[in-house]
C-alpha cells in the first residue's frame, strides 16, 4: 500500500527562515550567485527555489559564474553524458577558486544523490564546499550557514524520500509562464531508469495546496502553467484526488494555458484523455513518451504496454482531440536490440507522425536493472542508429509542420528571435515555435498568428485581429 507524504512540519520550515536571517547577516555571506541548471523542467523549478532561497539570504543574481561569489549546480544523472558535463563544469571552476579563494561551490540535486556519489565528492572533488541531494534542498539555508560557521565542507544526503516541502521561496524565471510540480519521485521502475532511486517513490502534492498557488500565479498575470510531475498521470496515488479531477478545477480556474508532463502511457485513462477533449484552456499537446517500439524490448525496459497498446491510445487521442500535436522520447540501443527491433521504433516514429522527439543512446546507469544486462551495443552501430532515428523524427516534424501550413494558431510570445531582426517569437498550443513580427511589447502576451511558411524547426507566420 501507498505511504502517504510527510510534509516537513512549520516548525521546520521556520528554522530555515531562521537560518536565511543569519546567513544575510554572516560577514562571509557571498555577495551574488549563479546557477548552473542540468536536466529536467522538475531541476529547473527546482533551481527556481534555490534561487528563491539565496534571494531571501540578500544575494544578487551574477549574470555568469565568473562573476559570482557562490555558484550552485543542479545536476542530473538520467545519462551519462549529463553527469560528465557537470563534473567537467565543475572541474573548470577548480582554476577560478585560485583567483578567487572566498569563491564558493556547491552541487546538489540528482547526481549527488546517487549512492557512493557523496564520497566520490570527498574524495576527487576537494574543491567543493557544499553538496546536497534532491532531498533535502529545502535544507540549503542551515548548510550554508554551518559551512560559514564551521568553515569547512559540509555534505548532507537525506533518505527521508518521503518527504515534501511546501512553501519555499521562489524566484520564477520567467513572468508569464511558471511551473507547478504537483507529486515526486516514481514508482515504475523502468529497468533503464535512476530516477526512482535519486527522486523517491511517488508522492502527489494535496489538491488544495495546487489549486491555491495556481490562483496565486493567475493572479500575477501568469499566462502558461506546466503541471510537473515524473508521471503526472498516477497524481493522487489511488486517492480521490486524481490527474483528471486536477486538471478539471485548474481548468476552471480561468488561467489561459496549462500544460502537463510527463504522462505514461500505460495510465492514460480515457477519463483523461475525456478531460482534454472538453476542456478551454488544456493545450492540444501531449508528451507521450514511448521509448522502444518494439514489444520485447518494451517488455525488457518494465513499460507494461504495448506497441499495440500505445497505438489504441494515440488512436483515442486524435479522434477526442482533432489536431493534437504528439511529442515522445525514444531510446536506441537498449542491451540486445536488434537491428528489427531498432527498425520497429523507426516505422512508429512513422506510424505515428510525431510533432518532435527527444531521441538518446541508451545510457548504463548504476544500480539500474538494465546495467547488468547483456548484449551491449558498440558505439558506432549505436551512432548509425541514433543518426537514423533522427532523420525519421526529422521527416515526421517537416510533415507535422507542413500541416499547420494555412491554419491559425494562438502563440504566447516568449522573446525577440534570435535570428531574425524586427520578429518575435513563441509557442503555439501544439507546442511549435512561431515567429512573427513583433517586438519587445508582445513578450508574454498570447497572439493570434496565421501560419504562412514552414522551416525545419519553426512555424512562421503573420499576427492577425480577433
Amino acid at each position: 500500500m501507498k505511504q502517504p507524504p510527510v510534509y516537513v512540519t512549520p516548525e521546520a520550515l521556520a528554522a530555515q527562515a531562521t537560518a536565511m536571517e543569519a546567513v544575510a547577516a554572516h560577514p562571509k555571506c557571498p555577495g551574488s550567485y549563479h546557477i548552473v541548471t542540468y536536466g529536467c523542467q522538475m531541476n529547473a523549478h527546482d533551481s527556481e527555489k534555490l534561487a528563491g532561497m539565496l534571494s531571501g539570504m540578500g544575494m544578487a543574481e551574477a549574470d555568469d559564474r565568473r562573476n559570482a561569489d557562490f555558484v550552485i549546480f543542479n545536476t542530473c544523472c538520467v545519462r551519462d553524458n549529463a553527469e560528465r558535463r557537470a563534473l567537467g563544469n565543475v572541474t573548470w571552476l577548480k582554476e577560478l577558486k585560485k583567483e578567487k579563494p572566498h569563491l564558493i561551490i556547491a552541487v546538489c540535486g540528482c547526481m549527488v544523490q546517487q549512492p557512493e556519489m557523496a564520497e566520490k565528492i570527498l574524495k576527487q572533488y576537494r574543491f567543493i564546499d557544499l553538496a546536497f541531494g534532491t532531498h533535502n534542498l529545502h535544507e540549503l539555508p542551515s548548510l550554508l550557514l554551518n559551512l560559514l560557521n564551521e568553515n569547512h565542507r559540509v555534505v548532507s544526503i537525506s533518505h527521508e524520500e518521503n518527504q515534501i516541502a511546501e512553501n519555499l521561496p521562489l524566484k520564477r524565471l520567467c513572468k508569464h509562464h511558471a511551473y507547478i510540480t504537483i507529486m515526486y519521485g516514481c514508482d515504475n521502475f523502468c529497468s533503464y531508469c535512476i530516477v526512482p532511486y535519486v527522486r523517491g517513490r511517488e508522492r502527489s502534492r494535496r489538491m488544495d495546496d495546487i489549486l491555491r498557488e495556481a490562483e496565486g500565479l493567475l493572479e500575477g498575470g501568469v499566462q502558461e502553467i506546466m503541471l510537473l510531475g515524473q508521471n503526472v498521470n498516477s497524481y493522487g496515488g489511488g486517492t480521490s484526488e486524481t490527474f483528471p479531477e486536477l486538471l478539471r478545477r485548474l481548468d476552471q480556474l480561468g488561467i489561459p494555458r496549462i500544460r502537463f508532463m510527463t504522462s505514461h502511457p500505460k495510465d492514460l485513462s480515457d477519463d483523461l484523455i475525456d478531460v482534454m477533449a472538453n476542456s478551454k484552456h488544456i493545450c492540444n499537446h501531449l508528451h507521450l513518451p514511448v521509448q522502444s517500439g518494439n514489444n520485447e524490448i518494451l517488455a525488457l525496459m518494465n513499460r507494461r504496454y504495448t506497441r499495440e497498446d500505445y497505438l489504441r491510445k494515440v488512436e483515442k487521442l486524435r479522434a477526442a482531440v482533432p489536431g493534437i500535436g504528439l511529442s515522445t522520447d525514444l531510446i536506441v540501443s537498449f542491451p540486445g536490440e536488434t537491428e528489427a527491433q531498432f527498425e520497429d521504433t523507426c516505422s512508429l516514429v512513422r506510424e505515428v507522425g510525431y510533432d518532435s522527439a527527444f531521441t538518446f543512446i541508451y545510457s548504463p546507469r548504476i544500480g539500474t536493472k538494465a546495467a547488468a544486462m547483456e548484449g551491449r551495443i558498440p558505439d558506432d552501430e549505436s551512432t548509425r542508429r541514433i543518426t537514423k532515428l533522427i532523420a525519421e523524427v526529422e521527416a515526421s516534424t517537416a510533415k507535422a509542420h507542413q500541416s499547420m501550413l494555412g491554419t491559425d494558431e494562438m502563440v504566447l510570445v516568449e522573446g525577440l528571435s534570435k535570428r531574425d531582426p524586427g520578429m518575435v517569437s513563441g509557442k503555439g498550443t501544439r507546442n511549435i515555435t512561431v515567429t512573427f513580427k513583433g517586438s519587445a511589447e508582445d513578450i508574454g502576451k498570447i497572439i493570434p498568428v496565421h501560419i504562412t511558411s514552414a522551416a525545419v524547426n519553426t512555424l512562421r507566420g503573420e499576427r492577425t485581429e480577433r
